[in-house]
């Protein structure tokens, strides 16, 4: 059995060194290049105060105040057909300065457009669901606070959606250990055995780096699959990657990887 490393108070508190790689930023440019985008920034103003907003990767970045988030969606929903919010969640800025970054993905069919709407909050504030606004984001605010701990105010139903309700701790914070906190290693065996079987069965080993190149029974032998329970020899021919089982679909041409074309042209 491995040796166990206790991982007592590693969530303590946020952390930053220069291990971390920092993506540079992307170019930004200014709204008036964009004639829909400057006509959109000029609505939202109007009704809304809007703390700074560029343009990115060709969608504009709009940032508001945290109270503002309701209306300013609203808004777009309403009045600049933005009817799509096809993503959000958090940005943890907590080794920084104490505060998240919240951001909201939005896509308008009619224009072709994105926007993305960000607003800024300190740790242990809540956020205003717009789950009345947009289902989607129903799944999405339940995930944030899964995830980050962020709560919104007047969701129907604020409960973890990944993680067992009564797991501790928070994923997706930068202070989570990759391999799980104290809890972590010992939340399966506790709840399925009994913490009395702890030291018969051990700690549970959660090193996400690890793969086993003859592991027949999950698959991480890519290339060289083989039935699950198989004996590993080292020496099994490639599989190649096929896009159809044998023998192919009647009437229609069996593709393989080395005859696929990548279409890079999003408009095509």
């Amino acid at each position: 059995m491995r040796a166990y490393t206790p991982k007592k108070d590693v969530q303590a508190k946020a952390y930053y060194t220069d291990r971390y790689y920092v993506a540079p930023q992307v170019p930004k440019s200014e709204v008036e290049s964009d004639a829909v985008f400057a006509a959109d920034l000029a609505a939202i103003k109007a009704k809304f105060e809007v703390k700074e907003a560029y343009i990115q990767v060709e969608q504009m970045v709009v940032y508001i105040n945290a109270h503002d988030i309701y209306g300013v969606l609203e808004l777009m929903r309403d009045k600049l057909t933005y009817t799509q919010l096809s993503e959000m969640s958090a940005i943890d800025w907590l080794a920084k300065d104490d505060t998240f970054e919240i951001f909201y993905q939005m896509l308008s069919m009619t224009k072709r457009k994105r926007i993305r709407i960000k607003y800024f909050i300190e740790n242990g504030q809540a956020v205003d669901s717009v789950e009345k606004l947009f289902r989607s984001a129903d799944w999405s605010e339940r995930e944030m606070f899964d995830m980050f701990g962020i709560e919104a105010n007047n969701h129907p139903f604020m409960k973890r959606i990944l993680m067992p309700y009564d797991w501790q701790g928070y994923p997706l914070l930068k202070t989570y250990p990759l391999q799980g906190d104290e809890f972590a290693a010992w939340y399966e065996v506790d709840k399925i055995y009994g913490k009395e079987a702890r030291e018969a069965i051990g700690p549970e080993i959660r090193d996400t780096a690890r793969v086993d190149r003859y592991d027949s029974d999950r698959f991480a032998r890519l290339g060289f699959e083989v039935p699950k329970g198989t004996e590993i020899t080292g020496d099994e021919p490639r599989n190649p990657q096929e896009y159809q089982e044998e023998g192919g679909v009647f009437l229609i041409k069996k593709y393989t990887k080395e005859s696929s074309t990548i279409v890079d042209d999003p408009q095509r």
